[in-house]
C-alpha cells in the first residue's frame, strides 16, 4: 500500500517500491517486536526462516502477525 492509500499496483521496481507506506510498516515492525518476533526493520529487506525454527516458532510468528495486522486494520477505520 502506498502512503496515499493506493493498493492496486504490484511492486516490481524501485519506483513502485519507493511509494510504500514506510510509516505503516514501522507500526507493523514494532507490533511484531512487542510480541517477541524480530522482523527486518525495513520492508525492503527479507525475512528468513531456518531449519532451527520449529513448527511452534512459525505458529507463534503467524499469530503475532495476525495480531499486529489486526491492530493496523483497526487503526484504519
Amino acid at each position: 500500500r502506498t502512503s496515499d492509500g493506493d493498493k492496486s499496483f504490484p511492486v516490481t521496481n524501485w519506483q513502485t517500491a519507493s511509494q510504500s507506506d514506510t510509516a505503516r510498516y514501522a507500526r507493523f515492525f514494532w507490533g511484531m517486536i512487542d510480541r517477541g518476533i524480530y522482523f527486518p526493520c525495513s520492508q525492503f529487506e527479507a525475512l528468513f526462516f531456518s531449519s532451527m525454527h520449529t513448527d511452534a516458532d512459525i505458529e507463534q510468528t503467524i499469530a503475532a502477525a495476525h495480531e499486529a495486522l489486526s491492530e493496523l486494520a483497526a487503526g484504519l477505520q
